[in-house]
């Protein structure tokens, strides 16, 4: 069956400027090892993504999107040990137009890294309501076809919320850090993450927490069934290198305290 060819490979506008990545790492606190790490959109002498993000046109996003799938599979290639540790991409839904004609260099630079497809994962993020929710459905599909794990970034920000989920269902939803801020002093934080946890349970989504800044923080989470976490509490970002995770938080009910060391990274 032939690919058709999308708008965005025609009428693109070229970049004119230059990027490059940082990585975070996501921790699963269960079996105490770093499970991926975040790709995060960095300028070359380590500027922050707003930096970057400020130059994006609205006819380059096209290009910005896919060289950022590019740049981040090169890097993690070069970088990850363990070719079974996942990356995470942060992807534009509004920048792809097909979604298997939007794949090939995705898929291109992943062969030519033999980096294997089941270990990237495509973060998504809304910052509106969506109104071509089939056109997310249908990115979804393709990209579970093809082997990468998808993710709801912001889940419980904006309109990033339950609803979403009644139309589809991504393999994570990666909990916003605004309701990871004080939630071991915050009963309603509590109770709201209480039934997303439930849900995403009923769903088979995985949850991820993100943002977390404290160990009261990280064992509130843990306690409640929280596995994988991301936070400046574990790592911040380091710029096209792999931070070492010094504490690793073990489940506090079976009366582990935080182990301070550096956890296995890829």
């Amino acid at each position: 069956m032939t690919t058709r060819t999308c708008p965005g490979c025609q009428t693109s506008k070229p970049l004119d400027f230059s990027f490059s990545m940082a990585f975070q790492p996501i921790v699963d606190v269960v079996d105490e090892r770093v499970w991926g790490y975040e790709a995060l959109v960095r300028g070359l002498a380590g500027e922050g993504a707003y930096a970057i993000l400020s130059k994006v046109e609205e006819e380059q996003k096209y290009r910005f999107d896919q060289a950022c799938r590019t740049k981040a599979i090169e890097l993690a290639a070069r970088l990850f040990a363990d070719k079974g540790t996942h990356l995470s991409i942060n992807f534009l839904p509004n920048a792809v137009y097909e979604p298997a004609a939007c794949l090939r260099a995705t898929l291109a630079a992943a062969r030519k890294s033999d980096f294997p497809l089941p270990s990237i994962m495509f973060e998504f993020t809304e910052g509106e309501r969506m109104v071509d929710v089939a056109h997310l459905q249908n990115i979804i599909a393709e990209y579970r076809r093809v082997g990468f794990l998808t993710a709801l970034d912001d889940f419980g920000a904006g309109y990033a919320g339950l609803g979403l989920l009644a139309d589809f269902q991504p393999d994570l939803i990666k909990i916003d850090m605004h309701l990871v801020r004080d939630i071991d002093t915050s009963p309603a934080r509590q109770a709201i993450l209480s039934a997303m946890l439930f849900v995403a349970r009923e769903l088979n989504i995985t949850v991820l927490a993100e943002g977390i800044e404290s160990h009261a923080e990280a064992t509130t989470l843990r306690a409640a069934g929280v596995r994988l976490m991301q936070g400046y509490y574990f790592a911040k970002p380091a710029f096209e290198a792999l931070p070492g995770v010094d504490r690793a938080i073990l489940d506090q009910n079976a009366g582990a305290a935080v182990a301070h060391g550096t956890i296995a990274t890829a």
